[in-house]
């Protein structure tokens, strides 16, 4: 067994990170000395070559789009900074669209990260710079001013910082069970309109369900529902409107059918018994290929629909995971397979996870992992959020990241003294977040100069989508 150290003496061990990486050095962007567009378009290789022009048309269309696509790059310019030395698996891309509301196997709304394709071993110091920057490139989209901009930033480490010395004082059980609900979110929100906010969220997420999506996605057919497409988005692997190429061998239906009934079977011994006789009450009607996200265009992702005997639907998402970016700039230990790697890491950093999570291997030994496509989940319009609801939303954010953390890691006492109490953090990651804004900015600008010029192709969704028109 381990030796336990007192409390004494992991506070001192938080302090005394301070003296090779100064809170101070949490103001420097990093290494941003290089191509962006070199690093996206290896961070394109290996995606569905038609879609790749999808992703970067998806980036292209805000200096805030393209950051949420380019974690690539800020992994890349953090990774010769300084940091404390306390790592363990950290989200890998925690900007402010990846945080949101679920429901938990007990059908509790909650609060908290839901994006987990670049979890891997990391300092957790880059989880909140990611989410910091996100704060100030969302807060410039937006058109909010400076000045408020950084009261939404100073404010959020504020608000993780003061998190991680409550947590500091729980017990690893306590910090295990802690959780973001609604319920609470209401009662912490500072203003009116914040707490109206929360509540008409609550609503939209009662009526997120699989049986509300299935008729917005299917159709019956002679007592069979069949997906229905919607290319580029949407669309069946082999039919007609496929953008898989040939080389894929999607056309060939048996044969990717039977590939992905055995990874199916594969998954089926990665989630709990009782989850497999669950499983085993639907029976599957179609799959399709989805495409999600902005940084995740590209990768390969099925959607699933299963039906029970009583009609009620379940819709699984099978998607790709690929080498984090977090994972090639720092080097750790993790699990080698990509799709464990993102189940192990989501089930230890959310508070209630998915029941359907698992993973398994695919054709041509592609790794994926499982998870529920929609299950009351509600996401941020930050676009439509003023300053003061848009300063509520970061409070919030930061609340569930060093939830994340504290329980993670099992070191919010180093964390919260390495922190301290004063504002030395809040103003060297203030100073950061507006640093890095107008390095992605610049970043920006490169990757549209080479989209112009046809170096890279972007295209839109309605672009694409024209095509398949009549």
């Amino acid at each position: 067994m381990p030796e336990t150290l007192t409390r004494a003496d992991r506070e001192a061990a938080g302090r005394f990170a301070r003296q090779h990486a100064p809170r101070s050095a949490n103001a420097t962007p990093g290494n941003v000395d290089r191509d962006p567009v070199k690093l996206l378009q290896e961070n394109s290789a290996g995606r569905v070559e038609a879609l790749v022009p999808l992703r970067y048309g998806r980036m292209s269309v805000s200096p805030f789009t393209f950051f949420r696509g380019s974690a690539i790059l800020q992994a890349h310019d953090l990774a010769k900074t300084s940091h404390s030395g306390i790592t363990f698996p950290i989200c890998g891309d925690a900007h402010l669209m990846n945080f949101g509301g679920f429901a938990t196997p007990e059908r509790q709304l909650v609060f908290d990260l839901n994006d987990f394709d670049e979890v891997a071993p990391g300092p957790w110091e880059w989880d909140i710079k990611r989410l910091m920057a996100s704060f100030a490139i969302a807060g410039e989209h937006m058109g909010i001013e400076r000045g408020a901009i950084k009261d939404v930033v100073s404010t959020a480490v504020h608000e993780y910082r003061d998190r991680m010395h409550q947590y500091a004082d729980c017990s690893a059980l306590e910090l295990w069970h802690e959780i973001v609900t609604f319920e609470r979110m209401m009662e912490a929100a500072a203003t009116a309109e914040g707490r109206q906010l929360i509540s008409k969220t609550l609503e939209k997420a009662a009526g997120r369900t699989h049986e509300s999506m299935l008729r917005k996605m299917a159709v019956l057919q002679e007592g069979r529902w069949r997906i229905q497409d919607a290319p580029p988005a949407l669309f069946h692997p082999g039919g007609p409107n496929s953008l898989l190429g040939k080389d894929q061998k999607w056309s060939d239906t048996d044969e990717w059918k039977g590939k992905l009934a055995t990874a199916f079977d594969a998954y089926l011994q990665t989630v709990s018994s009782d989850r497999r006789q669950l499983i085993g009450q639907f029976e599957l009607h179609d799959i399709a290929f989805k495409v999600v996200g902005v940084g995740s265009v590209g990768t390969s992702c099925l959607v699933m629909l299963f039906v029970d005997s009583h009609g009620k639907p379940l819709f699984l998402q099978v998607k790709e995971a690929r080498q984090s970016v977090i994972a090639r700039f720092f080097d750790a230990d993790g699990p080698a397979h990509q799709g464990e790697r993102v189940v192990a890491g989501q089930r230890l950093l959310q508070a209630a996870s998915d029941s359907f999570l698992g993973w398994t291997t695919g054709p041509a030994g592609r790794h994926f992992y499982f998870r529920q496509l929609r299950d009351m989940k509600v996401s941020a319009e930050v676009e439509r959020m003023n300053s003061t609801i848009f300063r509520g939303y970061a409070r919030i954010c930061s609340w569930a990241l060093a939830r994340a953390h504290a329980k993670a890691s099992g070191k919010a006492i180093e964390i919260a003294s390495y922190l301290g109490s004063g504002d030395r953090m809040a103003d060297a990651l203030t100073d950061y977040a507006f640093a890095y804004a107008e390095q992605n900015h610049k970043d920006y600008d490169a990757f549209m100069r080479a989209c112009r010029s046809g170096k890279l192709e972007a295209r839109s969704d309605e672009d694409m989508a024209a095509d398949f028109r009549i």
